[in-house]
């Protein structure tokens, strides 16, 4: 397994603490020299954090890529990689947060299926709970195909299918209007986020539901949209502009699934075939994430 760092910079004791923990789940690992690189907030500059992503690709011996953290600049990476490179050595990129960039335009242009999920200098070196630890040791060895998740509320009735996107919401708000937004027309949309203000989370919603891209949707599945300090009022309002943005869209919205911030972060893979049914609060992934 390989790690780089396309976002914010990394601290040395998360870093190594996180490579132990992906170390005992029986893999190689193999660390990017530059992974500890600086400038400013980043993890190094622009074109040494693609070019570094683009070689561990290309590289045989990585069977899979973890990005080390998210924070910022994965967007900035975009216009330097070449996807065409990347379509020829398939290969899954694991991360979440910042990553959505990389995630979706990875899915969309170079048509590799991506894992949204755990990064080894943030939830590695916390820990993982032992069912997110062995759910992605599984589905990365390709033992763990079809799997369900289950989530908290049924927002509203019904089931749909289609190929899984999306990530966290203000990155994906973010790649609007870009040539590297996805397509997300007949698509199950994941959505989580964290530490905005309920009244941001309903602008976003508003922007995805005025641009006709939420009513596009087959369903959607909310993970976790954690408030700033845990606000309790906060969360019973971000509940309620869900409900309301999703509201006659005629398609299945379920909410409460453990992916992404603040959950277990059970790893979701991008780019494969999905069902949501809202009645019976699953999400089920219905094709291999990995395959030989």
């Amino acid at each position: 397994m390989g790690v780089v760092a396309p976002a914010a910079a990394i601290d040395r004791e998360y870093l190594e603490r996180g490579v132990g923990a992906l170390s005992a789940m029986g893999f190689r690992v193999k660390v990017s020299e530059r992974a500890l690189a600086r400038s400013g907030i980043l993890a190094g500059e622009d074109r040494d954090r693609a070019r570094e992503l683009l070689n561990y690709f290309a590289d045989n011996d990585v069977r899979a890529i973890f990005a080390a953290r998210g924070g910022y600049g994965c967007g900035r990476l975009l216009p330097l990689l070449d996807f065409d490179a990347i379509a020829r050595s398939p290969k899954p990129l694991v991360g979440f947060s910042d990553e959505t960039f990389l995630l979706n335009a990875v899915v969309a242009r170079a048509r590799i299926t991506t894992i949204h999920g755990p990064m080894v200098a943030m939830d590695f070196a916390r820990g993982l709970s032992a069912r997110s630890f062995d759910h992605l040791r599984r589905l990365l060895i390709g033992e763990l195909g079809a799997f369900e998740l289950h989530g908290r509320d049924r927002i509203h009735t019904g089931v749909a299918e289609g190929e899984l996107a999306g990530g966290c919401l203000s990155v994906l708000v973010a790649m609007l209007a870009t040539p590297y937004a996805p397509d997300l027309r007949g698509k199950i949309i994941f959505l989580e986020d964290v530490g905005e203000r309920a009244y941001r989370i309903d602008r976003m919603l508003v922007q995805l539901r005025q641009g006709g891209i939420l009513g596009a949707a087959a369903g959607i599945v909310f993970g976790a949209i954690r408030p700033p300090e845990g606000s309790e009022a906060e969360a019973k309002l971000i509940a309620r502009f869900i409900a309301e943005e999703t509201e006659d869209l005629g398609i299945p919205v379920l909410a409460g699934i453990e992916a992404g911030h603040g959950t277990e972060n059970f790893a979701l893979p991008f780019g494969v075939r999905a069902q949501v049914d809202a009645d019976a609060r699953t999400l089920r992934i219905i094709e291999s994430a990995v395959t030989d």
